[in-house]
């Protein structure tokens, strides 16, 4: 192989990289976009009561989905109070953020009050509710 060959290939894989990092700037200004209209029609969708509609072949409905973390610097204390309130086997190393928000969205449906988690786990699992539009095919 000679220098020529080398060069050639040593130009391509810049330029490639070089492009993959124009479409990564691209993706991420998109992503961006798209977050601001998914929230903007979710908004919307919700001030008008409009909970699911169809529209050029696709339904638009707005789902919620619970996302629940310790608090900072509260891990340990998050783990002893749930191995003090029966729920130890939810700890591994870490509790999946999953697994968590999951337990959460139980505890509050028990709890009898709406979005109100037990005061033993709200003083260490911090909760958001983030609420998007999802789109499939009619």
């Amino acid at each position: 192989m000679g220098n020529d060959q080398i060069f050639s290939l040593a130009d391509k894989l810049r330029e490639l990289r070089d492009r993959k990092a124009e479409l990564e700037d691209e993706l991420k200004a998109l992503t961006a976009e798209i977050d601001a209209t998914d929230k903007a029609l979710s908004d919307q969708m919700a001030e008008a009561e409009v909970p699911k509609f169809s529209h050029s072949g696709m339904t638009f409905y707005l789902k919620s989905r619970l996302f629940a973390s310790p608090q900072a610097g509260r891990k340990e204390d998050l783990f002893a109070a749930l191995r003090a309130h029966g729920f130890g086997d939810l700890i591994t190393e870490n509790v999946n953020a999953n697994t968590l928000s999951s337990f959460c969205k139980e505890q509050i449906a028990q709890s009898g009050e709406a979005e109100t988690l037990p005061e033993w786990l709200s003083q260490v699992v911090s909760t958001y509710e983030k609420t998007s539009v999802g789109v499939r095919k009619s």
